[in-house]
């Protein structure tokens, strides 16, 4: 089981348990489960409302699967990332911290998610 923890400035961090490697458990799926008010729309990777900033807790730099081409392509019309860094991330294999929580399927790993 991972540990996740939701983080936001003006809510209290909340730390909940996510089953690992289901390929369903969206990080969106497990806080709307747990009522983390994450903020989403569309819930399909194109809008980008349900960005998320997410690190690492253990310091083992996984933080994820890799971008979906739906994420790739928001985080890139959002800024967050240049197609150098989406090309550099395929070649030293790495998630990219910047994510679409609608996207991201939790691992076997703690992490902690900005909101």
């Amino acid at each position: 089981m991972a540990l996740v923890t939701f983080s936001n400035p003006d809510f209290k961090d909340k730390t909940v348990y996510a089953v690992a490697g289901s390929h369903t458990e969206t990080l969106l799926k497990l806080a709307k489960e747990n009522k983390v008010p994450v903020n989403f729309d569309c819930q399909d990777g194109e809008c980008g409302h349900c960005l998320v900033r997410v690190s690492s807790v253990d310091n083992k730099g996984r933080m994820g699967y890799f971008l979906t081409d739906k994420e790739q392509s928001v985080l890139k019309e959002l800024g967050k990332l240049t197609q150098e860094q989406i090309d550099q991330l395929h070649v030293d294999d790495m998630p990219s911290e910047w994510r679409l929580a609608c996207q991201m399927i939790v691992r076997d790993e703690d992490i902690l998610v900005e909101y």
